[in-house]
């Protein structure tokens, strides 16, 4: 039988969508209420799956980083008939072209584990014809197109630099989007999911030995339901 520790916090969607997963599955769930005990969980090699449910996440991460200095997250988004990759999508995460490098094989590698032929999109701060309409615009494309070159360089993965255009990303099946900072991309992951409602089986996280699935703190409860049997998943894989 599994083992999966999921934080208990004050939104008790969280809860209840354990409640749900009961129901259908086969597993031992493990409640947690505070980071520091979820922080341990990810560390235990005894336990299959660590689910954030709706603890905060700064200081879990924070922790962790300690044994596992070189994590990153990518929010897995399945709806209105899209399936990708959202990535980086932890505010200080992404801020160099070589973790976003990092980032996007991470991604392409966990797609393919799951049997799917990954297709990366990069996005920047503007168009390609926006260049110098000031120097934070002119350097994002800069890295797009620099990040572009390195992902050809040095995989063997589709990929196309989409400069802002992410709906045009989105509209050819892309199914890893690199955002151009984990600002934007958690921006981004506001607005698909918790303003416009689409599926997200919350956050893999990579650069650990475990598997954790981060979630949000205002998360529903089809959505907790989702992380959680999505942990389940990767830990029967």
């Amino acid at each position: 039988m599994k083992k999966i520790a999921i934080g208990i916090g004050k939104n008790q969607n969280i809860s209840k969508a354990i409640e749900l997963f009961e129901k259908n599955h086969d597993a031992k769930i493990i409640y947690i209420d505070n980071d520091e005990d979820l922080a341990k969980a990810i560390l235990d090699n005894e336990i299959d799956a660590v689910v954030r449910g709706s603890l905060p996440a700064s200081n879990v991460i924070k922790n962790v980083k300690k044994h596992f200095p070189n994590i990153s997250r990518a929010t897995y988004v399945n709806g209105d008939g899209k399936e990708f990759l959202l990535t980086p999508v932890g505010i200080d995460e992404g801020t160099t072209v070589d973790e976003k490098l990092e980032i996007a094989v991470n991604c392409a590698e966990f797609l393919k584990k799951l049997s799917k032929e990954p297709k990366i999109a990069v996005l920047a701060d503007g168009r390609k014809g926006d260049y110098g309409r000031s120097e934070k615009i002119s350097k994002s494309i800069d890295e797009s197109e620099k990040l572009t070159q390195l992902i050809k360089e040095n995989t063997d993965f589709e990929v196309k630099n989409y400069y802002i255009l992410i709906e045009q990303a989105l509209k050819n099946n892309c199914n890893v989007i690199i955002a151009p900072d984990g600002i934007i991309g958690n921006i981004i992951f506001r607005t698909l999911i918790l303003v416009n409602s689409w599926p997200s089986c919350g956050a893999i996280t990579f650069g650990i030995n475990g598997i954790y699935i981060d979630t949000s703190r205002d998360q529903t409860i089809e959505g907790y339901l989702r992380s959680i049997k999505f942990a389940y998943k990767l830990a029967n894989l």
